[in-house]
């Protein structure tokens, strides 16, 4: 079994990225399940269900989220079918989605979940290590257990990381945009990444044009943020191969790839 994970997948460059990677890797390379962060996928900020729908098309299986989960409104619309997509577990119980899903792949249970830390962010409401606790025990069998811990603090990720060592099968951080240098497999046989990366645009402050970013920055004035439309691509991700039998990771490869993009 093979499970492919992007990093948050930004913008227009973002979804075109995804789109040509797995045109030219998901069969070539036997690769089984994709999952892909799209809480910055419309625009950097949010995932409408038309970029949803986008990203199924172009081959991703399953859609994890985090603290931009709130700025697109499509979510909260009960028309509109995410079921192939969660949120943070650990945001309000009103939100609408779960936070957690265990699906079939190729008859073997694959669990993903996500979650979202407390350190530096104001959504979580309840503690995720807590929550990854009873999320664990729910299943009765062994299963493939991939967790995207979305969170600003590194310390925080691998505390979470050591923490699940041995009880989930990944724990893959995300939310910073920068892809870390630190996949392992931890001692009870957990993969861990501090942070998977990004999708989008090579030629920016973290998927959004430079020059909105840096004035932001620089000078504490109110800028608006946006996405590049053209320019070189940056991949981010890494693929989990695990054994049918044991459920156990047996090899991982970290992807970090530029592609040329075209206007979008």
């Amino acid at each position: 079994m093979k499970i492919l994970f992007f990093g948050d997948v930004v913008g227009p460059l973002g979804r075109q990225g995804v789109k040509k990677y797995l045109a030219l890797h998901k069969k070539a390379d036997d690769i089984d399940f994709v999952i892909a962060n799209g809480e910055n996928a419309t625009h950097g900020h949010g995932l409408s269900y038309k970029h949803y729908l986008e990203l199924l098309k172009s081959g991703v299986d399953f859609v994890t989220s985090g603290n931009h989960f709130f700025n697109n409104k499509d979510a909260f619309n009960p028309k509109y079918d995410f079921s192939k997509s969660i949120r943070p577990y650990n945001f309000d119980s009103s939100c609408p989605l779960n936070g957690t899903a265990l699906v079939s792949v190729n008859d073997i249970k694959v669990r993903i979940t996500n979650l979202i830390g407390k350190v530096y962010m104001t959504q979580a409401q309840t503690n995720p290590f807590y929550d990854l606790d009873k999320i664990i025990s729910s299943d009765e069998e062994k299963v493939i257990h991939i967790v995207d811990f979305h969170a600003e603090a590194t310390a925080e990720k691998r505390c979470l990381g050591e923490y699940a060592d041995g009880r989930v099968s990944a724990v893959i951080g995300t939310h910073t945009h920068v892809q870390t240098n630190d996949a392992k497999i931890l001692n009870k046989g957990t993969f861990f990444m501090t942070d998977a990366g990004m999708n989008g645009a090579y030629d920016s402050v973290l998927g959004d044009i430079k020059e909105a970013s840096m004035r932001r920055t620089i000078s504490s004035l109110p800028a608006m943020l946006d996405v590049p439309r053209v320019g070189k691509i940056l991949i981010n991700g890494v693929i989990l191969e695990f054994d049918n039998s044991t459920k156990k990771l047996i090899n991982y490869q970290v992807i970090n790839e530029t592609m040329e993009g075209e206007s979008c």
